[in-house]
């Protein structure tokens, strides 16, 4: 017969600290003692080494971009499980990847950093199951994920499972693209298979004399092609925020760039569901940036369009995107009575404006990421068309060109327009114009809007009158002239609707503010279908 067991006996057993006290202590013991190991990384000598070439460590890095106190790390205690090429007999703590959650200004993010002081950050199968993991939960939680790259790529013991590793991080990329914003931050090396992860993100930061990201190193191009190049001249934080376009903020320091983090979320939205969050009104700083002062008397004079933008928004406040590449067009984000709006504008200190080949895939991208976060775009226009020359048809301008008219058609959140001075051409159209479905199109009285400038148009147009002429300069002069009094004005294009309103400069940032109150519950049909297909 079974003896009954008493539930008060039962339930003293788990909880009587006399029973129980010795083999909790016990445990909690144990348990510091395996966080005190995994915590250290690689180990003294190894970080020592990290900090001689002023890196920080992997953990320091997350807590000095993360809000004080509010990191929460996941699967310390994760192994790795490769065997072969003593791989059994070697302890890679947290397998060389902090993964956890945390805030920046109060708000949720994931995160995770490679720490190079373990196996060189190498990317195994359990280490990219960490990395993959921390993914699905920004993606569950809808918030962002902010990847630290210091890798010396993927770990040849384990072979193809390095590989896979990759191939699953790609995938959860392009899923949680204009889902969640994803930010890389590369601060070491990042090479081979690993910067496509960084490649598929939204926004890349780069650390002078830290960054390293190349497909092959030198030693593999020298190998292979007999070309010397140092790692910083290959793929350093310069070459690709100033030539590559591959990144889109560039600092001298560690902590300068935990700096533009910060300020660069605090401008967008947690997620595609939701909007940025807005900030209290604030009046242009106009002592310093006034439109009367920015804008020059001689229309083919150029100026810097950033303090016209800055004679906008709040607080004069102006957050810039890939500013070292393609110079001749400027994005990035400000705000206008307290909403954050997507800036693209052409930029006449560089090339007069024009579109080419990087510009328009620098503003196509943008753009594409504004639409995806439900950001509103205000685009200002002042350029003579698209670069022409045999480099930039044979660099496929056609096929990038293409890429910013189907950006903004795509588009359907609030679009805003204004023309300054010049809109000549295809770069009109391209420009957010009615054309493609702009919601409000603005012109100053100085905007000349035409198939091209007075001069080339009256060359074709007048070319007979001009060569029989007895003075084919007077006449040139004469029906340059002409040719200005009836197209090198707005007042053509407004005759046809094409322009809403010609306003005076000074109404500009009233107009826009009106603009963006009565466009933010804009509803867009789409025609249904799986997705369509840019000119990639």
């Amino acid at each position: 017969m079974k003896k009954k067991v008493s539930w008060l006996k039962l339930i003293s057993f788990f909880v009587h600290p006399k029973l129980n006290d010795m083999g909790i202590k016990e445990k909690s013991i144990d348990l510091k003692k395996r966080m005190r190991t995994a915590l250290k990384g690689g180990g003294e000598k190894a970080i020592e080494k990290q900090k001689a070439i002023g890196k920080l460590t992997a953990r320091e890095r997350i807590i000095a971009l993360l809000d004080p106190k509010s990191f929460h790390e996941y699967d310390l205690f994760v192994e790795h499980a490769a065997k072969d090429f003593d791989m059994n007999k070697k302890y890679l703590p947290g397998d060389g990847v902090i993964t956890g959650t945390g805030t920046i200004s109060g708000n949720p993010v994931c995160i995770y950093a490679q720490d190079f002081t373990v196996a060189g950050g190498s990317l195994g199968w359990m280490h990219a199951k960490k990395i993959t993991k921390i993914m699905d939960h920004a993606l569950k939680l809808k918030v962002p994920l902010i990847g630290i790259n210091d890798s010396g790529g993927a770990r040849i013991q384990e072979g193809v499972n390095s590989l896979a590793g990759y191939g699953e991080i790609f995938f959860r990329n392009t899923l949680a693209s204009g889902v969640i914003p994803q930010i890389s931050v590369i601060l070491g090396p990042c090479a081979g298979g690993a910067v496509y992860s960084p490649a598929l993100t939204d926004f890349v930061f780069t650390v002078e004399k830290i960054t390293k990201m190349f497909i092959t190193g030198p030693e593999v191009i020298k190998t292979v092609l007999g070309e010397e190049i140092s790692m910083e001249a290959l793929g350093g934080a310069k070459v690709h925020c100033e030539d590559t376009g591959n990144a889109h903020f560039y600092a001298e320091s560690e902590e300068e760039c935990f700096s533009q983090i910060k300020q660069l979320v605090s401008f967008i939205p947690w997620n595609n569901i939701n909007k940025a969050k807005n900030f209290p009104k604030k009046s242009p700083k106009t002592r310093r940036y006034k439109i009367d002062t920015v804008m020059p008397s001689d229309a083919k004079q150029p100026y810097d369009v950033r303090d016209l933008i800055k004679a906008i928004a709040d607080d004069s406040e102006f957050f810039e995107i890939q500013e070292l590449f393609a110079k001749n067009i400027t994005i990035g984000f400000a705000r206008v009575n307290g909403e954050t709006v997507g800036v693209v504008a052409n930029q006449p200190l560089f090339l007069a404006g024009v579109l080419d080949v990087d510009s328009s895939d620098k503003a196509a991208r943008f753009v594409r990421y504004c639409d995806s976060f439900n950001i509103p775009l205000f685009t200002l226009v002042d350029l003579p068309g698209y670069l022409p020359g045999v480099d930039q048809e044979h660099a496929g301008v056609i096929r990038h060109g293409a890429k910013l008219l189907y950006a903004y058609s795509e588009a359907t959140v609030p679009k805003i327009t204004l023309i300054t001075r010049k809109a000549y051409g295809g770069g009109y159209i391209a420009m957010c114009s009615h054309h493609l479905r702009a919601d409000f199109v603005f012109a100053w009285p100085t905007a000349e809007i035409a198939v091209m400038g007075p001069e080339g148009a009256s060359n074709i147009i007048f070319r007979k009158e001009i060569m029989t002429a007895e003075n084919p300069d007077e006449m040139r002069k004469e029906k340059v002239a002409e040719y200005k009094s009836k197209f090198a004005n707005p007042y053509v294009a407004a005759a046809y609707g094409y322009v809403d309103a010609v306003i005076e400069p000074n109404e500009t940032r009233k107009m826009l503010i009106h603009a963006l109150d009565i466009s933010k519950d804009k509803k867009v049909q789409l025609p249904a279908k799986k997705h369509g297909v840019p000119p990639f």
